[in-house]
């Protein structure tokens, strides 16, 4: 971490990344460390992390706050700055005078809360008046707990049409994301282009099967292991496996197991109540807590399928790490996963709500498993989307990414 450097000569785009922070960890912020190392093989690229992005007591995983560790880090290349905390002082201070004195031309915000519009707001006026343009990528329209509550809307609702008035271009997932974007917040005829999310193969497990810690697998060998996971919440429906996964007759569920890693927020206990008194809870494993990265990457080197039943999403992180993991994903067609995962050949695409839809899909797991499926992602095709929206925004010219 550090300051700025002085402004080299070359006409290479100077790109500023604002996202999501390491100590209230989150899929956001892997995505956030990805694109910014990903940006940085072409560009000149610093970071300015969302450390603290709202008190802790109101952070739904507030118990582990500050005490998640990834071993993900930003590349050598990339300038960390020490980032900004949602009460501002002093760091909000020490990181604008650094970004003054560098003069990015790309300023790029990552937004998933509306938590951080404050902070994004004050980096967003100095960045123009420095004369940058302004990229929002958009995870979500807004955070679903967020978005019950009735003064978090209004925040959005004032501070975040502020905030993105000053922007020069959005990028979005999938084209699901462009009609509830627009309603809300009039993005106009601005730019709005789609740039897909990049793998998650920092979870893929470079360790052989039987070595030591590589694996975390409860499943008899025999048995299709199918994992879900990711935080627990009302969107995620978790409920809904459970209700397919009953719905395996006595004999059949023998050749089945599974496997749910998760921790749960906002109070949605429905789903481990259900585990509780399923008539299958015998062959259901449940590791309900935050999990560090070498679990994430032993869990899915121990699935056989990822089973993900979302009821709305824009996109998802576990499916990422699916497919970079070459499984066999049944997933909801819901928002932009239908896109995410239109040219993975593992994935089989249900509806959402629908128990027996995911039960039929899990009985074709079988003919599935065992075969490695490749990822069409990659952070090559993000970087280069990237450059040609720069270019559109008059940016200078760079060597251009090569699409694979």
């Amino acid at each position: 971490m550090g300051t700025l450097s002085d402004r080299p000569a070359a006409a290479t785009p100077r790109v500023v990344v604002v996202g999501a922070g390491t100590r209230l960890l989150s899929g956001i912020t892997y995505y956030t460390i990805r694109l910014t190392n990903a940006l940085a093989t072409r560009y000149v690229v610093a970071a300015i992390p969302m450390r603290q992005f709202m008190p802790s007591f109101l952070y739904p995983g507030r118990s582990r706050a500050g005490t998640a560790i990834t071993r993900l880090n930003y590349d050598p290349g990339v300038t960390v700055l020490r980032g900004i905390d949602w009460y501002w002082a002093p760091n909000l201070f020490r990181d604008l005078i650094d970004l003054a004195r560098w003069r990015p031309d790309i300023v790029i915000f990552e937004w998933w809360t509306g938590t951080v519009l404050h902070t994004y707001l004050a980096i967003a006026l100095l960045a123009r008046v420095r004369g940058a343009s302004l990229i929002v990528e958009f995870h979500e329209v807004l955070d679903t707990g967020e978005d019950r509550i009735l003064l978090a809307r209004a925040h959005v609702k004032v501070v975040g049409r502020l905030f993105l008035r000053l922007a020069a271009a959005f990028v979005i997932h999938s084209d699901a994301d462009r009609g509830p974007l627009e309603r809300r917040y009039r993005l106009g005829s601005r730019p709005c282009v789609v740039i897909p999310h990049g793998p998650f193969d920092h979870h893929v497990s470079t360790e052989p099967a039987e070595g030591s810690g590589s694996v975390v697998r409860i499943a008899p060998p025999d048995a299709v292991n199918l994992l879900y996971f990711g935080i627990i919440r009302p969107f995620k429906g978790l409920e809904d496996l459970i209700a397919a996964f009953e719905m395996l007759d006595d004999e059949e569920v023998k050749h089945y197991w599974l496997t749910v890693v998760g921790e749960t927020w906002e109070g949605w206990d429905e789903p481990i109540q259900r585990i509780g008194t399923s008539r299958h809870r015998a062959r259901i494993t449940v590791v309900n807590r935050f999990v560090d990265d070498g679990d994430v990457t032993a869990h899915f080197a121990g699935a056989d399928a990822v089973v993900l039943p979302y009821r709305r999403s824009s996109a998802s992180g576990p499916a990422h790490i699916a497919m970079s993991n070459g499984l066999p994903l049944v997933i909801t067609a819901v928002g932009g996963l239908p896109a995410a995962v239109a040219d993975y050949e593992g994935a089989i695409l249900v509806p959402p709500r629908d128990p027996t839809a995911l039960r039929d899909a899990l009985r074709r797991l079988p003919g599935l498993v065992g075969r490695r499926y490749p990822d069409p992602h990659s952070w090559n095709r993000t970087v280069a989307r990237y450059g040609e929206l720069m270019r559109q925004l008059g940016q200078p010219r760079t060597t251009e990414a090569t699409e694979v």
